[in-house]
This record gives C-alpha cells, structure tokens and sequence, in this order.
C-alpha cells in the first residue's frame, strides 16, 4: 500500500493523471518504454523513471483556420487529417531528438493546428529541457522539409505550450483579436507586449477593462494576422505569470473585431474608386428598375389606356345620355371642301398617303402661317385612318429656356414619361462641384441638358416599338379567334349535314401498339375528295398570296404616328431641344419606328430637319392663305352644310374679303354667323377682338409692361402706320432706318408674335406684310384711333428728337477738335485747311437739319398735344 501512495503521489507531481486518462489511446508503441505498470491482486506497481515529466508542442497552420460556418475549406482540412497526421507523426519520430519521447497527436481542426504530447526527462535543475527539445525539433523538421500542410505552404511552426491546452468545439471561431483575461493581478502593458511579441506583428493593445460584476478585468490584443491570434491563443491559454511575488493565471479567448464607422471611413477616404461605382450603380438601378416604368407608360398614354372615354361603359353612357352626347360645337372640321379649297384638298390626300406607306421613307414638314389649320388637317388624317399618335409641342418647352429642369419636366409631361427626377440633377450637380475639391475632377454624375432630352426620347422610341407590337399581337389574336371561330362553324354545318368525321369514333383493330383507327361510317363531304387533297398546294399559294398585302396593312395600321408641332427656331430661345427633336425623328423614320409629321410656320425651319436627315429628302406639304374667291366659296359652302340660307350682298362679300383667307378666321367667321350674327357683325367682332389684343400684346397695358417687350412701342408703331397705307414694305429698308438701326432681333420676335410676316426671296429676308390678312383691318383701325395714334405719334417724335439731339451735339464736339486741328493747319501747303473746311461744312449741315427736324417735331407734338386736350 505504501508503494501505492507513493506512485500516486509522483503521478500528481508529474501530471501523470491527466496523461493516463486522455491519450492513453493515442500512446505510439514504438517509443521505448519509459515506464512499467504490473497488476496483482487489484495492485497496481508503477516504476517510472526519475524527474519525468510531459510536455505540450503547438503545431500552427497544419489545417485551414475556420472563420466561420460557412467556410468550406474545413471540409478540406478534415478530409486530410489522417494524411496530415501520419506524416507529422511520422517526421517526428524519426526526428532524432533525445529525450523527446512521443505520447499522442491532437489536431486542432477549428484553428489550423495541432498539438503534440510526449514526454521526457528533466535531469537540469533549471528546467532547460523542454526548450532544449523545442529548438532541435524546429531544426529537424526544416531538415526534414518542413512540416506538411493542407495548402502544402511551407510556413508551418513548433511552438512551446507555456499553459494548458484547451480542446473545445464551441462555435467562438478565431479573430485576429485575442481577449485576455487576468485571473489575478493586471499585468502591465510592456509585459504583456513581451509575452505575446514572438506570436506576430501587434497592432494594438487595448487598456485593461472590466466587465459585467464577477468577471475578469481582460485586454483586447489586435494581431496583424489571424495566424498569430491562433498560436498565442494556443500557447499562452492558462500561462501563469509572476512578477513581485503575485501570479497571474492568463485566460485566452478570441474577440469580435469591431471597426467604428469602417464601412464609412473607406467610403470617403476612396472617392476615386466610390464614386465611379455609385455612378455605375444609380445608372443599373434606373435602367433597370425605371426605364421600364416609363416605357409603359408611355405606350399607356399613346394607347390611352388611361383616357376613361376609351373604355366601353363610357361610350354607352356617352350614346344613351343626351348630355354627354352632345359634343362641342366650337370648332368646325376642315373637311369636304374639294370644290373651294383646291391646295387644301391636295395637302390632306398627300399626308394620307404617307400616312399609309410602310415602311415610312421620308419625315413629312408640313409649313404654312399661323392659324392655317395644319394641326387640324393631320388631325382629321390621324382620324380618318384610326392612327395611334404622339403629340409634342416645342412651342411650351422653348418657351421655358431660362430652366433647363423645367423643360426637362414640361418634356416629360407630354410625352407621359413618367416617373421623372428633375431634382436629382441639381443634386449631381452639387456633388460635382464637391469632387472637384476631393478628386480634382468632377464625378460625372451631372447630365447635360441635350443628354437628358436624348434620354427621355430614347425612352419613347422605345415605347413606340412597343406600341407597334401591340398592335401586331393584337392583330395575330383576332385573327386566330376569327379562324377558330370560322372552323366552329364550318364543323356545325358539317354535322347538321352528317358529313362530319371524328376519328375517336372509329373502330380499332389489332390489339396494343399493333391496332389502328379505321374508318367510320359518316358519310365524307365535297371537300374530304383527294381532289380537294390535291389542290391544297394551289389553295395554300392563293391563301399566302392573300395574306402578305394584308399583313403590311395590319402592320401600317400599326404603326404609330408622332406629331411635332411648333418646330419654331425663336430668339434667344435654347435650340438644342430642335436639334435633338430632329435627330430622334430621323432615327424614327430610319428604324422604321413610326411615321413622323413636323408642323412649322416658317419653311426655312427644313433645313435643320435636311440637316439632321443626310439620307432621306423631306415630304414638304405647304399651306397658304385662301385667295378671296376660295375663301368666299369655301363660306358659301360651310353656311350651305349648316343649312342657313344667307345670301351674300355686296358688302358681305367685301367683308369676307378684307377677312382674308386665314382658315382659323374663317372658322370663327363661319360659327359666329351659325350662332345668329351677321357676316357684318361678325366680321366687327373679329376686328374689334383683334384690336384689343394687338395693343396688348404690341404696346402693352402700359409703360411698365412694355418694358418687357422684346421690342419697343415706336418700333411697333412706326410698322403699324406703314402697313395701314401699304400692303407690304422693304424687309433691308425698314431694317436700317430709324427706330431699327440693325435691331434684327425685334423684327424676328415680332414675326413669332404673329404680328407682322416676312417673305424671303431666295433665301434671304424681302419684304414685311401684317401677321395675318385680318390685321390690315386692324392696323387700320389702331392707326385711325385720334387718341391713340396721338400719344403714339408724340412718343415717335420724342425719340426721333433725342436722336437729333444726339446729333447735334456730337456735331458740336466735332466742331470743337476741328477749330484746334485748324489752328495748327492754317499756313500748311498741303491742304489740310481745306480738308478741315469741307469737314466743317458737312457737320454745320448735319446740324441745320437735326435743328430743322427738331423744329418742325416740337410743332407737331404741340398739336398733338392740343388734339389730347379737346378729347
């Protein structure tokens, strides 16, 4: 018994218990016997050698290190850990290490490594042993060709467990922060760096902390690499430290590495590679996401499948309720007037035919002076031919040149593009002025004004292809229904006729897959003859031969119809909306996408249209005012259809006539006389109107509001008083004389305000006519208004006075210099004096007449003035 206690005894002083009761299994019966164990009689006799003692290696980056559930390199790892630890167990026991004794090998799959237990003998008082095998086993394994691998790396090592081990298969899976906690006194950060320094590269050691109450105080130690935390964690787990006689037992764990705002700090100190991407990003998120938003609604609009008009419920409420059938009767259609209107006629049969031409050749400009009724003839073309059509206006959009997001937007809004983002361009804007101070350069994120336009009318041309399939696919439907349709009838007459034959009514003969249907007892109709069998060929010819013309029909009735009108080119307005119009519309035609009709009032607006379309020439339809004797025929003719039975006198005739043959006036000429007026009172309505409006929008309500005019009142004035007495004036003349002196741009803002026409000649700009035929009535009248034509006539003179002025007193100062220049010239021989003279005669001149203009104007604003006082 004695021998027992003292075995157990050298056991516990030695950690044998722990050894005997873990890895006895794993003990390799090749290493010599360091001890003896005899059984007798339930004694157990164990002789074991002097100052034995066990020891603990660390193998690092045999397997690889899990980071995770997800990592399937684990599954690596376990598939070569049989492999992996024969080989290592093979290279050290033939290592040569005395006193290195192996006991067993403990992979530590979770963290890459693997332990090594064995045993030796400590004969140094020191404890130097265990170092001593260390070192030499480093030395042997290199030797041998290092330790294998999973990834067959040679950076594997032998590291000294200073702890104990701990085997767990918790799920805690390695960081490269190790957690320490002190059991014990803190140890100090110095020591705590000269602990752990040999494992790997420190980043960071944190300050001792205390956790929840009844834990540990621990430090968070941040390696450079994960293969670092692995090994300390491995090796210094359960380390007892001493210093000034106080001990520290160490627990090691891993951390959760946790970087404040890393996500944050990489996004804005890498705005090179962040800003690109985020641009690449929004672009895929709106093509993707949007793009086909807005292409559906876009053919949604064309389609009208929000109009509730379109919807049958509506249209049978419409035709069985007298309110909502009644239509509005303010406008009248400009149709059946092949007897009056001959050009008319020929305009609207020349864009039905193109309207009817698949696939379309050409864009169509249709040009005449406002209020000739061009929307109305394509409308009522569009309408008799039951085309589906897009309408944009330039005319609103131009007229909103000072915001490019408001055109943007007015652009949008008429062609259904819809949803649109007009803030997010200011906002890439700001960010590009921001990169510009971050990078040096902008981000790209900004979009220039042409860009967005070609966007939003790439998206409706892509809407327009889709249209067009709509229609074929309604088309192959409807045609498929009519031909099942056709066959069901054809099979009812069959068999009320009894010539109908069902296969699955015949009988079967043979048996399994040897049987066939015969044939039945229905008697067989005209067309069941081989005859009929032999003629399918000729019949399948004529069908397809039937079928092609059809199938361009369909297909032309398909096509949609995009209208451009107000293709105007105004003054100080942004002409990159024309330009990209005009390249889409070409790109249209050329796709083969839709028909395309463009609306002008000025035919030189072609030549960005010739411009844009290199390939194709233009399908120019022109339209002008009527003549008298067409615009007296053609409300003779109207007045005929509204069944009232007017005749027309002379002066009604003269009326009509000074009416002119603008087909808007005529049409208001036409529903005033259907609404009980008299050609007479009519024709007064219309000049009255007309007067209001004209001082309105030439003169404005007062002088404040006509400082906002692109032109000025005696400008305005001094055409209305010419045009009055002439039925047309010089273009150049006009230009140069006073009040214009080369003021091109007021005549061009007058023309687009429809006030006046100017009629080229070649090319070039020739003479100047009122707006439309009506206003020679109208100038007629302003100029004939006594008050009106006063205070016009004394505004006139009193510019023409400051121009004399003006005149007279750079003359003046001429005069001055000249009476110098003569006092140095007057002995000269050459003639300078004369020169002086001649220059000075010429200025006198120039100055008797300025006072003479001066004179005679001050005399006529005085009766001017007197004339205002009597009224």
């Amino acid at each position: 018994m004695k021998a027992v206690v003292r075995t157990s005894a050298l056991l516990n002083r030695n950690h044998w218990r722990s050894f005997a009761t873990t890895s006895a299994r794993r003990i390799d019966a090749s290493s010599p016997a360091a001890f003896t164990v005899t059984e007798s009689a339930g004694t157990v006799n164990t002789v074991s050698p002097p100052n034995l003692k066990e020891g603990w290696l660390y193998i690092d980056s045999v397997f690889p290190i899990r980071i995770g559930m997800w990592d399937i390199r684990s599954w690596i790892g376990i598939l070569r850990e049989d492999h992996l630890t024969q080989a290592i167990r093979s290279m050290l026991s033939n290592s040569g290490v005395p006193n290195f004794n192996l006991v067993a090998l403990e992979p530590q799959l979770k963290e890459g490594g693997l332990f090594v237990r064995y045993r030796y003998q400590d004969f140094d008082s020191e404890g130097t042993a265990a170092s001593a095998i260390e070192e030499q086993l480093r030395t042997s394994l290199v030797d041998q060709g290092g330790i294998p691998s999973w990834a067959n790396l040679d950076r594997s090592d032998v590291w000294a467990v200073k702890g104990t081990p701990w085997r767990e298969d918790l799920q805690r899976f390695p960081t490269p922060v190790l957690k320490v906690s002190f059991d014990g006194p803190d140890i100090p950060e110095e020591q705590l760096w000269g602990l752990f320094r040999p494992f790997g590269r420190i980043v960071e050691l944190s300050p001792p902390t205390s956790g929840s109450p009844g834990t540990l105080r621990s430090v968070n130690v941040l390696f450079r690499t994960m293969r670092s935390a692995t090994i300390a964690k491995n090796v210094m787990h359960n380390h007892s430290f001493t210093m000034n006689g106080a001990t520290t037992k160490l627990k090691t764990g891993y951390a959760q590495l946790i970087r404040a705002h890393v996500v944050r700090d990489w996004i804005t100190g890498h705005p090179k590679i962040v800003l690109p991407i985020a641009v690449f990003l929004l672009g895929s998120l709106t093509y993707a996401i949007f793009d086909p938003i807005r292409v559906w609604m876009v053919q949604a609009k064309i389609l009208n499948w929000f109009d509730w008009e379109e919807y049958s419920l509506f249209r049978w409420l419409k035709d069985n309720t007298p309110s909502l059938s009644s239509g509005n009767q303010g406008t009248l259609r400009l149709s059946n007037v092949a007897e009056v209107w001959k050009d008319r006629t020929e305009a609207q049969e020349n864009i039905e035919k193109y309207l009817t031409e698949y696939p379309p050749c050409a864009i169509t400009f249709i040009h005449g002076p406002q209020g000739s009724g061009k929307t109305a003839l394509v409308t009522e073309a569009l309408t008799s031919l039951g085309k589906r059509s897009l309408l944009l206006d330039c005319g609103p959009i131009m007229r909103l040149k000072d915001s490019d997001t408001k055109m943007v937007s007015a652009l949008a809004q008429q062609t259904g593009y819809w949803p649109v983002f007009t803030f997010f361009n200011s906002m890439s804007n700001m960010i590009d002025l921001a990169s510009v101070g971050l990078i040096g350069q902008k981000a790209g994120l900004s979009v220039s004004l042409t860009d967005q336009l070609k966007q939003i009318l790439d998206v409706v041309g892509r809407s327009l292809g889709k249209v067009h399939e709509y229609h074929e696919k309604q088309v192959k439907d409807e045609a498929k229904r009519e031909e099942s349709l056709q066959q069901q009838r054809e099979r009812l007459k069959k068999i009320q006729r009894g010539e109908w034959h069902d296969g699955r009514l015949d009988c079967v003969a043979g048996n399994g897959v040897m049987s066939e249907l015969g044939i039945g007892d229905e008697k067989f109709g005209p067309d069941d003859s081989e005859a009929g069998v032999e003629g399918a060929e000729t019949w399948d010819a004529a069908t397809d031969a039937e079928t092609k013309p059809n199938g361009d029909l369909d297909s032309m009735k398909g096509l949609p119809v995009v209208v451009i009108r107000g293709f105007e080119d105004s003054v100080g307005g942004k002409s990159e909306l024309l330009d990209v119009v005009a390249q889409w519309a070409t790109g249209l035609v050329d796709n083969k996408i839709a028909h395309v009709i463009v609306l002008s009032d000025n035919r030189e607006n072609a030549k960005r249209l010739a411009k844009a379309n290199h390939s194709r020439s233009l399908n120019t339809v022109a339209l002008s005012d009527a003549d008298a004797d067409t615009a007296l025929a053609f409300v003779q003719q109207k007045l005929k259809e509204a069944k009232l039975d007017i005749e027309l006198t002379s002066n009604a005739t003269a009326s009509i006539g000074r009416l002119g043959g603008r087909a808007s006036d005529l049409d208001n000429l036409i529903y005033k006389v259907r609404n009980g007026s008299t050609i007479a009172d009519a024709m007064e309505d219309i000049i009255v109107r007309d007067v209001g409006e004209l001082r309105k929008s030439a003169f404005g309500d007062d002088a404040e509001d006509a400082k906002d005019l692109p032109w000025t009142r005696a400008q305005a004035w001094s055409l209305m008083k010419r045009l009055a007495r002439e039925e047309e004036i010089p273009y150049h003349d006009t230009l140069m004389n006073f009040p214009f002196k080369g003021d091109e741009a007021a005549l061009r803002n007058m023309e687009h305000a429809e006030l006046i026409t100017i009629s080229t000649h070649n090319g070039r700009p020739s003479t100047i006519r009122p707006g439309k035929p009506v206003y020679k009535c109208v100038f007629e009248r302003v100029v004939g208004d006594a008050v009106f034509g006063a205070t016009q006539d004394i505004d006139y003179n009193k510019q023409l006075i400051t121009a004399s002025e003006s005149t007279i007193k750079a003359c003046e100062e001429e005069l001055l210099r000249l009476s110098e220049i003569g006092e140095y010239t007057r002995s000269s021989v050459f003639g300078t004096d004369r020169a002086v003279s001649m220059r000075t005669r010429y200025l006198l001149n120039a100055m008797g007449e300025a006072s003479a203009k001066i004179e005679s104007l001050e005399r006529a604003n005085a009766k001017l003035k007197k004339l205002l006082v009597n009224h």
